[in-house]
């Protein structure tokens, strides 16, 4: 009963450490239950170089003027759904989506799982992170 006890006069504490708790399994275990993984920009070349994957940006028109990934693909994440005839080509490779912080990349890195794309990688904050890291970025289409 003193675990009762506690409870009952704590609830607040409690409550804290289950809500405490709940985020520490989500960070823990996010990315199994997502069904793809996350990777920074160091990362992403690796995959790029040595796997052949495909940079997939989700941002829109006017933020790809800013700069883009070299031979990357643009697909707005707007327009995936319909547009996925245009990645079938490269199902068998491992895919790296990005986008410009690397919250709409996650967006549609589900999207793609839900298809059936197995190798699918979210980069971790994005063109920004991309450009942070000094990476090369293009103005060309």
């Amino acid at each position: 009963m003193p675990l009762q006890e506690f409870v009952t006069a704590n609830w607040e504490l409690f409550l804290a450490l289950v809500v405490i708790l709940a985020l520490l399994f989500n960070n823990l275990f996010a990315e199994r239950l997502r069904g793809y993984q996350s990777v920074d920009p160091g990362g992403a070349v690796n995959l790029i170089n040595h796997e052949d994957a495909l940079y997939l940006d989700v941002r829109t028109d006017g933020e790809i003027s800013e700069g883009r990934v070299i031979n990357s693909l643009h697909i707005p994440l707007s327009a995936l759904k319909s547009r996925l005839g245009e990645l079938e080509k490269h199902r068998q490779r491992p895919i790296v989506v990005g986008c410009r912080s690397g919250h709409r990349s996650g967006v549609a890195c589900g999207q793609l799982r839900k298809a059936g794309y197995e190798k699918v990688y979210n980069l971790k904050g994005g063109i920004l992170a991309w450009r942070a890291a000094n990476l090369p970025v293009t103005r060309k289409g």
